[in-house]
């Protein structure tokens, strides 16, 4: 977790967001009359796998990126796996990848798995599943902790949510980061409850924005599961069994229930 700590504070600025953004291609401006037309694709989004050109009459839209514009790799680090497990250059070539495919049974099916070449995952085992949520409730709020004493200008938490990390850091029964033992970690949640509920909290509403709706999609936890699979490999079972009603639906509830948070302590409010 360590590692992932050190990732997530790299992209925190993004979080929540999905891993790759895809600029509109270049192209020379256009002259008229001696003045610089703007860029009709200057303001014009696409999504990932997707790049803005211009019809003829000059009208931004958005079409499928060709995965040979896509930036080389510069090393393995840049390497993703897809759920067919097919291991791409980049994050570029795979949603470019994906975009070809739209609309087909394949394309359906098809999603960025986790970051990292394709490798051989161990089988998640039902002993080392319970012991999963016990590293990741940890992590969360080691995570919440570190962007509270780092958010100097106020870009990284909200005051209302800083308060409420501001009570867990000063609360001096905290358990410091570090590498500790199950045993611990289990008595810790259990004994500092009250100081997991909101972390837990934090990072589905994180998650939840495209759209903002009270439901995790797969798409939406990819900017979470990608980088934790390499190093935690029962996070693809851990959240497919946070789906309790298999309608491929994460909601707030189902999310605090995998986490230990108990039922009258989920609360929407925590999540703005």
């Amino acid at each position: 977790m360590a590692e992932l700590l050190h990732l997530q504070w790299n992209q925190e600025a993004e979080v929540g967001t999905n891993p790759v953004q895809v600029e509109g291609l270049e192209f020379e401006p256009s002259v008229v009359e001696g003045v610089v037309a703007e860029d009709p694709c200057l303001n014009h989004h696409c999504k990932k796998g997707k790049v803005c050109e211009v019809d003829e009459s000059n009208t931004p839209m958005c079409v499928c990126q060709d995965p040979s514009t896509c930036p080389v790799a510069e090393g393995e680090f840049e390497h993703v796996c897809g759920t067919d497990n097919k291991t791409y250059d980049t994050s570029c070539h795979f949603f470019a990848t994906k975009c070809t495919l739209e609309g087909t049974k394949k394309g359906h099916k098809l999603h960025l798995d986790y970051i990292g070449p394709c490798k051989y995952l161990e089988p998640c085992m039902d002993n080392e599943l319970n012991e999963f949520p016990l590293r990741m409730r940890d992590w969360l709020k080691n995570v919440l902790v570190t962007l509270y004493e780092r958010d100097e200008d106020n870009n990284l938490l909200t005051e209302k949510q800083k308060l409420r990390v501001k009570k867990i850091y000063e609360n001096e029964k905290r358990l410091q980061a570090g590498d500790h033992s199950l045993d611990l970690l289990a008595h810790d949640f259990e004994k500092n409850y009250n100081m997991y509920i909101f972390p837990v909290h934090w990072q589905f509403g994180q998650l939840d924005q495209h759209p903002v709706d009270g439901y995790l999609t797969h798409t939406e936890l990819a900017p979470l599961r990608a980088p934790l699979i390499p190093m935690e490999h029962c996070t693809t079972r851990f959240f497919e069994q946070c789906d309790a009603d298999n309608d491929k639906y994460i909601a707030l509830e189902e999310w605090a229930t995998c986490f230990g948070i108990k039922e009258q302590d989920v609360d929407k409010d925590l999540i703005i």
